[in-house]
């Protein structure tokens, strides 16, 4: 019998990495936001309570448009904020697990090393104080919940900054990227394949189980935005020659939202208590850029 996974959010990179990868052994149903508005917590509730049989719910779907977010707090927050808390107490009712995504942009990115899941939030603004609302309401909510902190997200799916280099590549001849803010890119298929290979164990583990709380979920190995660009490149246009990039700092692109430097998440946590480590992310990036279409890479 197979193991029954509840999604929200069916068009984003991970939603459709997730349906992509399932296996005859766990069924993802993904319900889209035409489906359930998400703005709509008796909406939510509905969806969760009235699904049949369940094993996991898992949230893929945020409002994501960090910028925006400045103009549109309201929105950003019923998303991202009060649509995860109505799933965690309509999961708690139910009796059954969340894995709900985050950010590492809950971070101030001011800390000298890596991130660890014990370390003080402080977003640097609205999109980021949102997500950890949303945290803080999933974990206060349901007591069988992973809270996944993800970064700089890619995949042959969506929108995300390999699709974007590739796109401007093709009409600017020059490229100005960011080479001061630093994360651990990570693929969208490997967040995807930890969660399906985790989902028996997430659905049977009990409340206080050390599975539960945050879990910061992100491939192995850092690098600046300039350098994923150089690496988007290299394997992708291999036997062409790049196209020229220019190294500038944040401050050249001033934004509506202000980015936080250092978004490097450490993924301790993530080797001590499931006992396995995402693969470095430049291997990642090479099978996401196989898997473009011929006319994309």
């Amino acid at each position: 019998m197979s193991l029954r996974i509840l999604q929200f959010g069916a068009t984003g990179q991970l939603a459709r990495e997730m349906l992509a990868r399932a296996s005859a052994g766990v069924e993802v149903t993904a319900l889209s936001r035409a489906e359930v508005d998400l703005t709509e917590p008796d909406a939510i509730a509905r969806a969760i309570g009235e699904a049949g049989d369940i094993d996991l719910v898992l949230n893929a779907a945020a409002y994501t448009a960090v910028d925006k977010a400045e103009s549109e707090p309201d929105l950003a927050y019923a998303v991202n904020a009060w649509a995860p808390q109505a799933m965690a107490k309509a999961c708690q009712a139910r009796g059954v697990p969340l894995v709900h995504i985050s950010t590492d942009m809950v971070f101030s990115g001011e800390k000298a090393g890596p991130y660890l899941e014990t370390d003080a939030p402080a977003p640097l603004h609205v999109y980021g104080a949102s997500k950890l609302a949303g945290e803080m309401a999933v974990l206060d909510a349901c007591d069988r919940a992973v809270v996944a902190r993800v970064s700089w997200l890619f995949s042959a799916f969506g929108q995300n900054f390999l699709q974007m280099m590739l796109k401007l590549a093709q009409t600017q001849p020059k490229l100005r990227i960011v080479d001061d803010q630093r994360a651990r890119p990570t693929a969208s298929g490997d967040v995807a394949a930890f969660l399906l290979s985790q989902a028996q164990r997430l659905a049977a583990a009990p409340a206080g189980a050390r599975e539960w709380g945050l879990l910061h979920l992100v491939n192995d190995g850092e690098a600046s935005r300039y350098e994923m660009a150089q690496a988007i490149f290299e394997l992708a246009w291999a036997g062409r020659a790049a196209p020229v990039m220019e190294p500038v700092p944040t401050s050249t692109f001033p934004t509506p939202a202000r980015r936080g430097l250092n978004c490097v998440l450490d993924a301790g946590r993530l080797k001590s208590v499931f006992g396995l480590s995402l693969r470095p992310w430049r291997e990642a990036l090479e099978d996401a850029i196989a898997d473009l279409a011929p006319a994309e890479a």
